[in-house]
C-alpha cells in the first residue's frame, strides 16, 4: 500500500504493466505463429506421405508386394511418431506401421485428402484418402503422434512465461529508476514550495530551466502565490483599518465618559453626554452592520433569494426617500431608468442607496444628481452621475477598497466608515456584475453598475 501512495511506485507499476502487455502480446503472437507453422509443416508432410504411397501403388506395386517389402515405406516414415495404415473397403488392415499400437481409426471415405485430429490412447494428426486400385477400394491413412509437438510447445510456453515474469520484474525496476529520475524536478519544486510560508509570500518558484510541465505548474503556483500575497496584504490592511476605525469612536466614548465622571454634573450635562455617546454608538452599529453585509455577500452561508426587479420602480422609491435631503442642499434628483434584472431586491436597493448617498455627500450644492440606465444585449448599466470635485487618479484605483476614503478628514456622523463603496462592489459582484467609476473635473463623476439583464420572455414566463 505504501508503494501505491508513491507516484514513482505507481509509474513503475504502470510501466511494468505496459511491458507485460507488450511482451505478452509479442509472446502470444510468436507462440501461435510457431504452432501454426508446425501444424502446416506436419500437414504438408502427411500429404506428401499419402502421395508417395499412392505413387508406389500406382507404379505397379501390389499391396501384397508392399507387405513383403516393408522397408519401402518403413524407411520413408523414419521415426516412432509416424503412423501408416492401408485399409480395404471393409476397414480391415492390409498394411500397418504403428509403433505406438494405436487403435485403427474409423474414418469416412473421401476421394480427396482430408485432415483431422483423433484422440484415443494418445493424440494424433491424420491424413487420409480413398482411391480405386485393381477394382477394389483402398483407404490410405498417414498420421503423426502429437506427443512431441505438445511437449515442444509446452516447453516454449514455459520459456515465454519465464521471459514475461523476468521482463516484468526488470521493467518494474527500470521504471522505478526512470520515474525517480524523471520526478526529480517535482521534488525540487516541492522543496521550493516547502520553504514558503506566510512571512515569505513574496518568494516565487523558479521557472527557467525546468521541464515544460513543471514550468507550467510553477507559473500557476506563482500566480496563486501572487493572489495569496495580495489577499494577505488586503487582510492586513483591513485589520489595521478596522482597528483604526473602531478605535476612533471607542476613544471618543472613553475620553468623554472619563472627563464627565471627574466631577459631579448636572442632569442636562449628563443628557448631552449620553446623546453624544448615542451618536458614536450609532456609528459603531452602522460599521458593524456594513461589515456583516460584506461578509454576507462575499461568503454567503446560504443561497440568497433573487427575483425579477423593476429598476424604474426601485429607483423611483429611492428618489422619494432622498428627495428631502436633496432639497435641503438645493439639489434635484433626475431619473431616467428602465429595464429589469434578476437580483436580490434588498441588496440592490442598498447598493443604489449607497451610491446616491455618496453623490449627495460629495456633489456640489445646487447641481442635479442624475440616475439613468442603458439596456444592452444581455446587461443593464445603471449610472449615478453628480457634479463635484474630480476624484484623483490614485484614488480611483482604490476607491472600492474597505475603509478607504479619498478625504480621511471627512468623518461626519453620516459617514459610512469607508465601507459604502466596498459594499456596492461586493453586492454587484455577488450578482455576477461589475462596478466602475469615471471622474472628470468638467463632466463630473459617474458610478456605473453593470448587471445581467432579464429578457421580456423570461418575465412573461
Amino acid at each position: 500500500m505504501v508503494l501505491f501512495r508513491s507516484l514513482a511506485g505507481r509509474l513503475s507499476l504502470l510501466f511494468a504493466l505496459v511491458s507485460v502487455v507488450l511482451l505478452g502480446s509479442v509472446g502470444a503472437y510468436l507462440y501461435h505463429s510457431l504452432s501454426r507453422e508446425i501444424i502446416w509443416r506436419d500437414d504438408q508432410m502427411l500429404r506428401g506421405r499419402l502421395e508417395r504411397m499412392q505413387a508406389l501403388l500406382d507404379g505397379g506395386e501390389s499391396v501384397a508386394a508392399l507387405r513383403r517389402r516393408p522397408q519401402l515405406y518403413a524407411n520413408m516414415l523414419g521415426n516412432r511418431d509416424s503412423l501408416l495404415w492401408v485399409l480395404d473397403d471393409r476397414g480391415e488392415v492390409l498394411i500397418e506401421v504403428n509403433p505406438g499400437h494405436l487403435p485403427v481409426p474409423a474414418l469416412p471415405e473421401s476421394d480427396e485428402v482430408r485432415l483431422g485430429n483423433v484422440t484415443t490412447t494418445a493424440p494424433a494428426r491424420l491424413a487420409w484418402q480413398t482411391f480405386e486400385q485393381e477394382g477394389r477400394s483402398l483407404t490410405l491413412v498417414a498420421g503423426k503422434r502429437l506427443d512431441e509437438r505438445q511437449q515442444m510447445l509446452a516447453a516454449y510456453r514455459l520459456r515465454i512465461w519465464l521471459a514475461l515474469a523476468g521482463g516484468a520484474l526488470f521493467a518494474c525496476l527500470l521504471g522505478w529508476g526512470v520515474s525517480r529520475r524523471g520526478l526529480r524536478p517535482l521534488r525540487r519544486l516541492a522543496k521550493q514550495v516547502g520553504r514558503i510560508d506566510v512571512h515569505r509570500l513574496d518568494h516565487r518558484l523558479r521557472v527557467d530551466g525546468e521541464a515544460e510541465e513543471i514550468a507550467v505548474l510553477s507559473r500557476g503556483l506563482n500566480r496563486m502565490l501572487g493572489r495569496l500575497e495580495e489577499g494577505f496584504s488586503q487582510l492586513s490592511r483591513y485589520s489595521a483599518d478596522l482597528a483604526h476605525e473602531m478605535r476612533t469612536p471607542l476613544t471618543n466614548l472613553l475620553g468623554q465618559n472619563q472627563h464627565t465622571l471627574r466631577r459631579e454634573r448636572s442632569a442636562e450635562e449628563y443628557r448631552r453626554v449620553l446623546e453624544s455617546n448615542i451618536e458614536e454608538y450609532e456609528r459603531l452599529s452602522r460599521m458593524i452592520d456594513s461589515m456583516l453585509l460584506l461578509s454576507r455577500t462575499e461568503n454567503p452561508a446560504k443561497k440568497l433569494p433573487r427575483q425579477t426587479v423593476d429598476l424604474h420602480r426601485l429607483v423611483e422609491q429611492l428618489c422619494e426617500y432622498f428627495e428631502g435631503m436633496a432639497e435641503e442642499d438645493g439639489r434635484v434628483l433626475e431619473q431616467c431608468v428602465d429595464g429589469t434584472v434578476m437580483a436580490n431586491c434588498e441588496l440592490l436597493r442598498r447598493a443604489l442607496a449607497n451610491l446616491m448617498a455618496n453623490a449627495l455627500r460629495h456633489g456640489r450644492s445646487g447641481t442635479p444628481i442624475r440616475i439613468s440606465s442603458v439596456c444592452l444585449a444581455d446587461r443593464v448599466e445603471l449610472r449615478v452621475h453628480n457634479q463635484g470635485e474630480a476624484i484623483a487618479p490614485d484614488d480611483l484605483t482604490r476607491i472600492f477598497e474597505r475603509f478607504y476614503r479619498c478625504d480621511p478628514a471627512r468623518t461626519g456622523s453620516a459617514d459610512s466608515g469607508g465601507l459604502g463603496l466596498a459594499i456596492v462592489r461586493s453586492i454587484v459582484e455577488w450578482h455576477g456584475g461589475e462596478v466602475f467609476v469615471e471622474s472628470h473635473a468638467e463632466r463630473g463623476t459617474t458610478f456605473t453598475l453593470s448587471l445581467p439583464r432579464v429578457s421580456e420572455g423570461a418575465i412573461s414566463a
